[in-house]
């Protein structure tokens, strides 16, 4: 057996093999034995069809079978001996003929890169600090009483109140109304409707509409013009003027619960009323700011790692991200329900870039942990999967639907091994902390 490393590039490289076609000579005849024993033809039981016609059916094909794998062993034999590091499967052309005595193959594959570490001293990132206070309780606790909010007929007086003197409709009141609109005189379709119901201000329906609406109070009526968006859904009247005429058939005024122990109670707080729902409520609110920081912090790093480090890319390795994005978009649309999505086309060099970028930073990512000794340890994977179970009614179920299964182990252990690269190079670069409210916090990507 001879093997022969060229250089074709960066990362390309080609392997020749040579071996001797006697040396698969028992291997040969086992595997032709094992083909007779099931072969069937016409005028033999199973099992007895003589040698030479298995030889003349199968010889060939067992043939290349055996070349093709006898290659591929030598070929992972010599990549091992050699320190190869190889980055993905090679691709192996026969250069000689079948019954050829010497049997030649050649090897294509690609190396995977060193990687140029960058100086990390020299790179600024920012850090925000978010501060949970009783300002962001309370407005996460008006999120909650709006999902539990319910209507009243405005002027009627009830459990809760008749909602005022007032009996106009008014943003936030929930309005039941008929309305028809016109084109040139013309009804259009989609264009009428009776005891239609929407709530003002929700942005839901179009801002005339909603303008010639507040106001009204139950059995007035209104007509006024309205001009679709040249890009409304509705092809049919977009860029067109309506001119529309609403009744109002009722106006419902919103009553949200209060800030209560029963309001507590009605959020699964079964013990300590208002002061442990807020407590609840705060560790909640800290939970999500850790979350989007560290989001943050996460892929301004990425950002600085893909621009300090230097490295030639695999392309087979972009090309199986690739393949793997279409896969997952596919899934995704199988998922959604769309129609024929197992068999959509969907071009892998869309995932292009993103593939690129993926396969850049895994591989940097190797080399820091390789190199730092940055591997994520048992203790940190049980403390990252306590934390998040720590969140559901069941710790202990979710710890337990964790470590039943090695694909989602596998995740935590990602994102703990990304969280030690993240401290690394936070610890080495500049951090600039920035203080931002909330909200701030809330619309960054």
């Amino acid at each position: 057996m001879a093997v022969q490393i060229e250089n074709l590039g960066s990362l390309d490289r080609k392997m020749t093999l040579e071996f001797a076609r006697a040396d698969l000579a028992k291997a040969r005849e086992a595997r032709l034995a094992k083909v007779g024993k099931t072969m069937k033809m016409a005028g033999f039981r199973p099992g007895k069809v003589p040698k030479n016609i298995v030889e003349k059916q199968y010889g060939m094909q067992v043939d290349f079978e055996l070349q093709f794998d006898k290659a591929s062993e030598l070929f992972f034999e010599a990549s091992q001996k050699e320190g190869i590091k190889l980055a993905g499967q090679p691709r192996l052309e026969p250069k000689s003929e079948l019954n050829a005595d010497k049997v030649v193959f050649d090897a294509f594959f690609e190396v995977l890169p060193d990687v140029k570490i960058g100086d990390f001293s020299k790179a600024e990132v920012t850090k925000y600090v978010t501060e949970i206070g009783d300002a962001e309780i309370d407005r996460a606790l008006d999120v909650l009483r709006k999902q539990q909010v319910h209507y009243h007929p405005r002027g009627e007086a009830g459990p809760h109140g008749d909602g005022g003197s007032n009996t106009a409709a008014q943003n936030g009141d929930q309005v039941v109304i008929d309305f028809v609109g016109k084109i040139d005189g013309v009804e259009f379709a989609g264009g009428k409707a009776e005891n239609f119901e929407y709530v003002l201000g929700e942005g839901r329906m179009l801002p005339e509409f909603e303008a010639a609406t507040l106001g009204l109070k139950a059995g007035e009526s209104k007509s006024f013009p309205l001009s679709f968006p040249a890009d409304y859904h509705g092809k049919d009247v977009a860029g067109k003027t309506a001119e529309f005429t609403i009744t109002v058939k009722a106006v419902n005024w919103p009553h949200m619960p209060a800030v209560d122990d029963a309001f507590a109670l009605s959020l699964g707080v079964t013990e300590g009323g208002v002061a442990k729902m807020r407590e609840e409520v705060k560790q909640n609110l800290e939970r999500e700011v850790k979350r989007r920081i560290t989001s943050l912090l996460k892929g301004e790093v990425m950002d600085k790692l893909n621009d300090l480090c230097e490295l030639d890319v695999p392309k087979s390795l972009v090309a199986a991200e690739q393949e793997r994005l279409v896969e997952g978009a596919r899934q995704d649309l199988m998922q959604r329900g769309v129609p024929n999505a197992k068999d959509a086309p969907i071009p892998a060099e869309i995932f292009a870039e993103q593939a690129l970028k993926r396969v850049r930073l895994g591989l940097i990512l190797g080399d820091l942990v390789k190199l730092n000794n940055l591997a994520a340890t048992a203790d940190q994977i049980k403390a990252e999967i306590d934390e998040q179970a720590a969140t559901y009614e069941d710790p202990k179920e979710v710890v337990r639907w964790f470590y039943s299964n090695p694909s989602r182990l596998k995740d935590i252990e990602n994102l703990v091994l990304e969280d030690n690269v993240i401290k690394h190079f936070t610890s080495l670069a500049k951090v600039n902390d920035k203080s931002i409210s909330f909200e701030e916090l809330s619309k960054l990507n």
